[in-house]
């Protein structure tokens, strides 16, 4: 058996036997576009890589193959989950538990509420300063945590060295309030102040982030993303060396962050991707190779996510996981499933850290340096990303940067018209969001969001300033409505693909607490199971999406049996289901004598028979016709809408 071996077959060979399988469609059926404008083969081979270029190890430029070469590789990446708190004790205790029970890395949101206690928080991190590295996206709060750190070292007396990064993106932090919070000399004069200051006291801790999870929740497709990250990447690293710096010096603060969505093989090459662009924009500055890797850290998307069906939630995030890690992610943030309707606990963090947990020691991803090597599906798409990324980086520059395309509101406009395109898919359900824009759970009980968002707080002054204040005990902050913005542009927006539907489940719910029922529509049924059983089902779906329950009738076959049904149930909305055979021969008749006899009785149709026939059914009655194309969206809120109004005018 060893020595038996598999024919070899030509892709053409392939090609012609798929042809005959497709039964007269054409081969460039199987053909996909993604939102990145790549046309995805059905196949890939050898043919579809320059393998001369691709280097032959992991650890060598353009290190898409990941940053340690063979025999240096030291296994497996960060676990750094943000632990969610109350405040800087509960925080401490939150932190030895995770850590005990497998995750690797300190990381946790920065909130207001941690300052609360000044003396607590210093003593806080006196102590993680010796628990492992840190994963912190400082945000807005960056000079202030990095004060109370500092404090926090030079007060305990410890010497431990830190680690890992705290760290912000001012920029994207710019994106996402629609402004910096000072003049722009102003502000990048004092930022490189404090991460000059901070590389004194501690010098193996990144403090500069580029940060693309915003433009990632703004609806960006992995080719933005990438090149929004470079030419981040790029603006700050030029700032320090405008201002004195050595590039390699400079080039030891930055960690860069990425937000991995729900295409898995297109996040894996976006990683991979980044790493080349990186190497070669590096390369141009004159850097040396071993000084041209960039760190990678990484989280589970939130846009993907739903407050319905949480549950699927842990098969998104542990797909998005397994992609980053393929990537080449050294921290990565599994969110929590329930997250997107701010209740994590103990359980579903738990959950979240055993995700990394079972990548690690059960599909021993640890253990290979390159997971993704040698696929040529994977190697055709880093190379499509990485040269498409590259142009739009170029073009970004030629404007003057990523934050004159901000200011320009360029970028926005570019990150708009993808959006535009992932929420038509999303509302005419070409992409699917399992138990939410399909396969609904009727009887799941949803709740408003409870909101939990606090008051954000500015800390005025440079950072030995605020660390003054802090060991006289004075006021830090203000509130950030108080301090004064520079030039503000439009903000890119933060949402999630599931939020159109999600608001009309919650409208669906505020009808069902008015009138103590749910919203409802009739089905009339004609013909047989097999014939009428496929448009039912498909209206049942698209109602469920809404929050609707449907009511079917028995098998209609004469006009009364659809009067009785009708009364009985006292519905006004009412859908006619079959196939088009029985529309035809029963379609025009029974619409007619349902209209005659209840007249106020609004008629709908499912499927889209031929213009004729439309218009034969439209003159009888039938209002509109619910089928595939349709903005199903658009549909239920009208719907909806009606419900609500039938019911306040006491008709339902």
């Amino acid at each position: 058996m060893k020595a038996e071996l598999f024919p070899k077959v030509s892709q053409e060979a392939w090609m012609h036997k798929t042809k005959e399988s497709l039964n007269g469609k054409s081969f460039e059926s199987l053909y996909k576009s993604t939102y990145e404008d790549i046309l995805l083969k059905p196949l890939y081979g050898m043919e579809d890589v320059d393998g001369e270029r691709l280097p032959q190890y992991p650890g060598l430029p353009d290190f898409r193959r990941g940053m340690d070469t063979p025999g240096t590789f030291k296994g497996g990446w960060h676990v750094a989950n943000k632990i969610s708190y109350i405040d800087a004790e509960n925080l401490r205790d939150k932190i030895r538990t995770a850590l005990s029970m497998g995750q690797t890395a300190i990381a946790f949101e920065i909130k207001p509420s941690l300052f609360s206690s000044p003396d607590k928080l210093k003593d806080f991190l006196a102590e993680c300063q010796s628990l492992g590295p840190f994963s912190i996206n400082t945000g807005s709060y960056c000079e202030a945590f990095l004060a109370f750190m500092i404090l926090a070292r030079t007060e305990s007396g410890k010497n431990s060295e830190i680690d890992g990064f705290i760290a912000s993106d001012p920029i994207a932090e710019a994106a996402r309030y629609g402004a910096l919070p000072l003049e722009e000399k102003e502000f990048f004069n004092r930022w490189e102040h404090t991460i000059a200051f901070t590389d004194q006291q501690l010098p193996g801790v990144k403090t500069i982030l580029v940060n693309t999870a915003p433009y990632h929740n703004g609806g960006a497709n992995a080719v933005q993303e990438l090149a929004i990250a470079i030419s981040s990447g790029i603006f700050y690293l030029q700032q320090l060396i405008d201002r004195g710096w050595e590039v390699d010096h400079a080039l030891e603060k930055l960690v860069f962050h990425y937000s991995i969505g729900a295409n898995f093989f297109m996040e894996t090459a976006k990683l991979r991707a980044a790493r080349i662009l990186w190497d070669k924009a590096m390369e141009a500055y004159g850097v040396a190779a071993g000084k041209r890797k960039m760190l990678i850290s990484a989280e589970t998307s939130m846009f993907t996510k739903t407050v319905l069906d949480p549950n699927v939630n842990l098969l998104r995030a542990g797909n998005e996981a397994f992609a980053a890690v393929l990537g080449g992610a050294r921290f990565l943030d599994v969110r929590s499933f329930n997250e997107t309707f701010g209740k994590p606990n103990a359980f579903s963090e738990r959950i979240a850290r055993n995700t990394q947990l079972i990548l690690k020691a059960e599909a021993q991803l640890e253990r290979v340096s390159d997971p993704a090597g040698g696929s040529w599906y994977i190697e055709a798409l880093t190379h499509q990303l990485a040269q498409q990324a590259w142009d739009l980086f170029l073009e970004m520059e030629d404007i003057g940067g990523i934050l004159e395309a901000l200011k320009k509101e360029w970028l926005q406009t570019k990150l708009h018209e993808v959006l535009t395109k992932r929420k038509h898919d999303i509302l005419f359900r070409k992409q699917s969001i399992i138990g939410t824009n399909v396969y609904a759970n009727l009887s799941e009980n949803i709740g408003k969001k409870e909101a939990s968002v606090e008051d954000a707080l500015s800390a005025p002054g440079s950072i030995e300033e605020i660390m003054e204040k802090v060991a006289s005990s004075q006021p830090v902050f203000i509130s950030a409505s108080s301090s004064e913005a520079a030039e503000s542009f439009q903000p890119v927006p933060s949402i999630r693909l599931a939020e159109p539907f999600e608001e009309l489940r919650y409208k669906a719910a505020e009808i069902e607490k008015l009138s103590g029922k749910k919203p409802a529509i009739g089905l009339i049924v004609l013909g047989e199971l097999q014939q009428h059983k496929p448009r039912v089902d498909f209206i049942s779906g698209i109602m469920a999406a809404g929050g609707i329950e449907t009511l079917k009738s028995p098998m209609v076959t004469e006009s009364m049996e659809a009067i009785e049904f009708i009364k009985s149930t006292g519905l006004i909305h009412i859908c006619v289901c079959g196939g088009n055979r029985q529309y035809k021969e029963m379609g025009p008749g029974l619409i007619k004598e349902i209209k005659s006899v209840l007249p106020h009785v609004k008629l709908s149709l499912a499927g889209f028979p031929e213009e004729e026939m439309r218009k034969e059914l439209t003159a009888g009655g039938i209002e509109k016709y619910i089928h595939a194309k349709i903005n199903s969206c658009e549909l239920l809120s009208n719907l909806l809408q009606e419900l609500e109004e039938d019911f306040n005018e006491g008709k339902a």
